[in-house]
């Protein structure tokens, strides 16, 4: 008998009726919108790979365009694994490479100012990420510092303050603005809706940039724990090497896991104390499953707090200063 509490809480006990119900959802929201498929970008995730999945599902796989846009900061397997999750799903692509784009807004001088500023040696051929401590370690309030590696192998870690690390978030936006500014030109062109790839603890902590990763006209798998986006994908047929590549940001120069820039635990755990949150269930019973204290676990349960006043902003949709037309 299984415990009270534990990862079999998201476990989705009929994985092909839950691609049912999704691409059944797809085609209808689609069809209000008066349009006939669907355009995504590819990242070689597991997110996007589902949602290409699923989307070749609900229209067929003509009627769904992948969108490949790297840029100079990418990993040297995203194109390549993006390349893989389009031929499985059965999908065209198209490749926009944006780094003329980005360098033409100042997407990487910008961002280099703000890195600068912080580690003065800072310059051509050097890599870096921003990073945070961890939250379960310590009750101590978090800052972002920038790790840097030098050409001669050096490595650098410095604290951001608040106007650098602003500066360098706001400049590397550029990049998942670009991107969307490129889906919504090839749905314009074919009159197909843009897909949304976050998944729920994406969605829910704010985890997407606004009006950028975070914009789309549906958004397919945001009612699902990344666990089960994982489940869906093998379902699904996603290949093995997707399903296995731990979850990155691919924005930093250097390698960076979505753990270290912005969650608090690897996903699966932090999937679970989603959960006890959205149940009302405790820190203690969520810590002996996780193998963490209690307080630790409550540590992780103010941060999703946190995280969710963050996110009010990103969600919000355009509010009007005056109601009514003028005159009135």
């Amino acid at each position: 008998m299984p415990d009270a509490f534990g990862p079999h809480v998201l476990h989705l006990a009929d994985p092909e009726a839950a691609i049912e119900a999704i691409t059944d959802g797809m085609r209808r929201e689609v069809r209000a919108f008066r349009r006939k498929g669907g355009v995504l970008g590819l990242s070689g995730g597991i997110d996007s790979t589902v949602v290409a999945a699923l989307a070749a599902r609900a229209f067929g796989p003509g009627n769904v365009l992948g969108v490949l846009m790297p840029e100079a900061d990418s990993s040297e397997d995203t194109l390549r694994l993006s390349a893989r999750a389009a031929a499985s799903a059965g999908i065209e692509t198209v490749l926009e490479e944006i780094t003329p784009i980005l360098d033409a807004v100042g997407c990487y001088r910008r961002r280099d100012e703000a890195f600068k500023r912080v580690i003065p040696e800072f310059g051509p051929g050097w890599k870096a990420k921003i990073v945070l401590p961890s939250v379960v370690e310590s009750d101590s309030f978090r800052l972002f510092s920038v790790v840097a590696l030098a050409p001669d192998g050096r490595t650098f870690k410095e604290r951001l303050p608040l106007e650098d690390y602003l500066q360098v978030v706001a400049a590397t936006n550029f990049k998942q603005r670009t991107r969307k500014m490129l889906e919504y030109y090839h749905a314009d062109r074919l009159n197909y809706c843009v897909l949304g790839t976050p998944n729920r603890l994406e969605y829910d902590q704010g985890f997407f940039v606004k009006n950028g990763d975070g914009a789309a006209d549906v958004k397919p798998i945001a009612h699902l724990y990344k666990s089960q986006v994982y489940q869906l994908a093998e379902a699904l047929g996603v290949p093995e090497e997707i399903r296995s590549r731990p979850p990155t940001t691919d924005t930093y120069s250097m390698p960076q896991s979505q753990e270290e820039f912005y969650f608090s635990l690897p996903y699966d755990k932090m999937d679970l104390c989603l959960y006890a949150v959205d149940h009302g269930i405790g820190a203690a019973e969520v810590a002996a499953s996780l193998g963490l204290t209690a307080e630790q676990v409550d540590r992780v349960f103010k941060d999703i707090a946190g995280k969710r006043r963050v996110s009010a902003y990103l969600h919000a949709a355009p509010r009007l200063a005056v109601e009514g037309p003028a005159g009135a």
